[in-house]
């Protein structure tokens, strides 16, 4: 499918996810908008090569989703939304009781209330250019819950709520809001964390990544950014266009447990 002419704004995308789900847009011909809190030459270089990739338009925006008024300069900034996938996320573990107060803070921050400014930015030009997608990328933990994560539990749940008001806001327009909840996704940064969690248990690769990275995904295989970024393409297609207000969840059956 083609999305040829539509501009799509990826929060959080300068890696893993984020960057997954931009390089499937880019590859449907969507002008992509990159975006992360840093703004170094590395993050402007991704942005020119996937334009050069995919012969699309391309950029990278600098913008702390921890502020209200970046996220929505954002928006503005990118000079229209056709697609916003709100993506961007950080997490800490820790009880409840020793959970630090400004992690909740930032976590409920980047994790749940960017997505609602960025969505309260984009949906007055979605429904001027009559058409939108609000696409969530929320979590298993946005359905189910682990301990020692409150904050990103909280803000999960928070952004699957979000995503069925605002579907409920736009459901006589051709605008839709779906939430993508995926389950353990191999990410670099994921990748990364391998090797110390086979020294800590002794194990081997294979093992570790079966019996205790993926202990809860009953498939026992990672889901890829390329899944994640091909559902979020079909969540721009036509096919798509009467779903809106779900979650569409890619975690090897651990919400079905």
């Amino acid at each position: 499918m083609s999305i040829s002419g539509k501009t799509a704004i990826v929060t959080g995308s300068n890696s893993g996810i984020g960057l997954g789900v931009a390089r499937e847009l880019a590859r449907a011909g969507a002008a992509v908008v990159l975006n992360s809190f840093t703004d170094r030459e590395e993050d402007h270089a991704l942005a020119d090569g996937l334009a050069r990739e995919f012969g699309i338009a391309a950029r990278y925006i600098q913008a702390d989703m921890s502020k209200a008024e970046e996220c929505r300069a954002l928006v503005d900034r990118a000079g229209g939304c056709d697609i916003l996938v709100n993506n961007a996320g950080i997490q800490h573990v820790a009880p409840i009781p020793e959970f630090p107060v400004e992690k909740w803070d930032a976590i409920l921050a980047i994790n749940l209330s960017s997505a609602f400014h960025t969505t309260a930015a984009a949906l007055p030009g979605m429904r001027d250019r009559g058409w939108g997608r609000v696409i969530n990328i929320a979590s298993a933990h946005g359905l189910t819950a682990s301990p020692y994560k409150a904050a990103y539990v909280a803000a999960k749940h928070g952004v699957v709520g979000l995503t069925k008001v605002t579907a409920l806001e736009t459901a006589e327009e051709p605008i839709t809001a779906n939430a993508i909840c995926p389950g353990y996704v191999l990410t670099p940064l994921v990748e990364a964390q391998i090797p110390d969690t086979m020294k800590e248990y002794g194990m081997g690769r294979e093992e570790v990544i079966r019996n205790v990275m993926l202990q809860r995904q009953p498939s026992k295989e990672f889901a890829t950014v390329e899944q994640i970024g091909g559902t979020a393409l079909y969540l721009c297609s036509e096919a798509a266009a009467q779903v809106t207000g779900t979650t569409i969840s890619i975690d090897g059956g651990w919400t079905a447990l």
